[in-house]
């Protein structure tokens, strides 16, 4: 078990995965990540919720991590590693550690979600973390798992823990009530999920974000962070203010797809999403397009 808390600050793209004809278009997710190398993102998520990480089996799964291995240049790659049982999460945290990777994103387990309380969260939680020599992030996210999430009193618990160093938290308001318990000493890392609640997340500590945006948008996601470092609070509130209403018309109207048709509007390639995920038609198409431009990240 690692023991040391490693800092984790900026923003991050949770990476989407590339298909073609519902097959991995590993080729397409290397040109994506040679062009988000480029920015100034701190890093990625692979194998995340927009990664489509469900979709794909344990193969596929190596596939993907096999592109960002070689791909990652100097980012920081969080894996996304959480299974229904303990024993296969570790298994496959320490596969991310076999490849070099730097964090493991744990989702919470939730097909037995009428069980799932804060003590079998805390246990799942501690046996990971021990049984492994790479830092863990908690990854709350009730939005994809049925509303099961981690308490407040059991994540401030595990903050303690010298082998979990932060937490990306996608619930609503799930960031700005827990950086108001963290005990600051206890050195945790907590990044928000979402554009919606990203630039007062930071008001109150927290050290960062994975926007989904940041798949189409990296510099202007990671402006927002570099405006607030700076001082510049009333230019990083009107940035935010975009991009959270941008956010609501591309991930909050669409989801995955909506996410993928923005990154083929700003010269990425999403392509379509895995079925059953259904690609959106020309009209809404359009409308992703229109919000992008409305919001003044392309011309007319």
């Amino acid at each position: 078990m690692a023991q040391n808390k490693k800092k984790l600050s900026g923003v991050f793209a949770p990476v989407v995965t590339p298909f073609n004809s519902d097959e991995l278009a590993l080729d397409d997710l290397r040109f994506n990540l040679r062009k988000l190398n480029e920015t100034n993102l701190t890093g990625y998520l692979a194998l995340g919720s927009n990664g489509e990480f469900r979709s794909l089996s344990d193969k596929e799964q190596i596939q993907v991590l096999e592109v960002f291995a070689e791909e990652k240049g100097n980012k920081v790659v969080m894996v996304g590693t959480g299974c229904e049982s303990t024993t296969q999460t570790i298994e496959k945290s320490k596969l991310a550690l076999e490849m070099g990777f730097d964090f493991v994103s744990v989702l919470t387990p939730s097909y037995f979600a009428k069980h799932i309380d804060g003590t079998t969260l805390h246990c799942y939680y501690t046996q990971i973390a021990d049984s492994i020599d790479i830092p863990v992030l908690l990854y709350n996210a009730p939005g994809f798992t049925g509303g099961t999430e981690i308490p407040l009193k059991t994540i401030v618990e595990l903050s303690r823990h010298p082998n979990i160093t932060g937490m990306k938290d996608s619930s609503p308001v799930g960031p700005l009530k827990l950086l108001a318990h963290l005990d600051p000493a206890e050195d945790f890392n907590v990044l928000a999920g979402s554009a919606n609640f990203f630039y007062p997340s930071l008001h109150l500590g927290a050290s960062g974000s994975v926007l989904s945006l940041a798949n189409t948008l990296p510099n202007p996601c990671c402006d927002i962070y570099r405006l607030f470092m700076q001082g510049k609070y009333d230019d990083a509130k009107e940035l935010s203010f975009r991009l959270a209403r941008l956010n609501q018309a591309v991930s909050g109207a669409w989801g995955v797809a909506g996410v993928k048709v923005a990154m083929d509007i700003a010269g990425f390639k999403g392509g379509k999403p895995r079925h059953p995920l259904q690609d959106l038609s020309e009209e809404a198409k359009e409308r992703v397009k229109q919000a992008i431009i409305n919001e003044g990240f392309m011309s007319a």
